[in-house]
């Protein structure tokens, strides 16, 4: 894959142009973390990896990537306060990145909620959320009554996204492009750009130029890594183990394309995360890493939960 990094930049359109004079004008101390909640790939429940989630903190709210099991419980263990959170955003609706979207916004509710939060994600997720609210109303119903709480559903802004700019505030900027993820219709990947970095969330997609044109020059790469030969031996003793496995080797990315995709887009850094296969005690960092390396000579992190980068 070999795209030239001026092309690469035009393509972004307004994505490539300075930024307004409010966000030039952030304070140099306002540093925008990036707190990887949950590494995991897959939907399966693991004991040292949660569920796909990545924060971005900046200008004191918080922006969570993917709600994968556990994303409340993880941003407690990260000392993020649920009721800081105004955005979330869903890069594509398989269950391990979506699961939890609803479980979030109930539980930052009843942890001080007051502000609006904002939803974005591939339709249909205006109404996953109204259907969420309508299976949870016995609890969120009583609790508005008997403890007297804001309502919630006033609260929730959902935002169909397919593409393109998503939305500015006073802190960052969020672009999203299309990637290959079959069998899925839509997954998205997201690009925030605040006055200091600028940080790109892959989700799940397989080699894909859309996301070398996202990327470029970004100083983090958040990617998803698959060690092919192994995820036959992960689904083994699973129903329909040869599709299954077919299935995934066709819609994940090895680290050498992550390693090509990194060197085309000329990024800072690479982060290593929704692991697949996503625990197997035999796999040290490094067999994840070297692949990587073969293509992309910058600086490479092979993710973990609550690391902060």
């Amino acid at each position: 894959m070999h795209i030239d990094r001026r092309t690469a930049l035009a393509g972004l359109g307004s994505l490539a142009l300075p930024f307004n004079s409010l966000l030039a004008a952030a304070s140099p101390d306002a540093r925008t973390r990036l707190v990887l909640l949950g590494t995991a790939g897959g939907p399966r429940p693991r004991r040292t990896r949660s569920g796909s989630a990545q924060a971005i903190i900046a200008g004191g709210k918080i922006y969570v990537v993917d709600c994968g099991d556990g994303v409340a419980r993880q941003m407690a263990l990260a000392g993020l306060p649920l009721r800081n959170l105004r955005h979330i955003l869903v890069t594509h609706h398989h269950s391990d990145h979506n699961i939890d979207l609803g479980a979030l916004l109930q539980t930052a509710w009843i942890s001080g909620l007051v502000m609006p939060v904002d939803c974005w994600g591939p339709p249909p997720i205006r109404a996953m959320i109204a259907d969420y609210l309508r299976f949870q109303d016995p609890d969120i119903s009583v609790r508005t009554r008997d403890e007297g709480r804001v309502p919630l559903a006033p609260l929730i802004r959902s935002h169909d996204v397919t593409g393109g700019p998503v939305f500015q505030d006073e802190t960052l900027r969020v672009t999203a492009a299309k990637v290959k993820h079959p069998p899925m219709d839509l997954a998205l990947a997201y690009r925030f750009d605040a006055a200091d970095r600028s940080i790109v969330i892959s989700g799940d997609t397989t080699e894909s130029e859309e996301l070398v044109t996202l990327a470029a020059g970004a100083d983090v790469l958040v990617h998803e890594v698959m060690l092919a030969e192994k995820v036959r031996a992960m689904v083994k003793n699973l129903p329909s183990a040869d599709q299954l496995a077919r299935s995934i080797i066709s819609h994940h990315t090895t680290g050498e394309q992550v390693g090509r995709v990194a060197a085309a887009a000329k990024v800072k850094t690479v982060v290593l995360s929704h692991f697949v296969p996503a625990e197997d005690p035999d796999v040290p960092d490094e067999e994840w890493a070297a692949p990587v390396r073969r293509h992309y000579s910058g600086r490479i992190i092979v993710g973990r939960d609550l690391m902060e980068i």
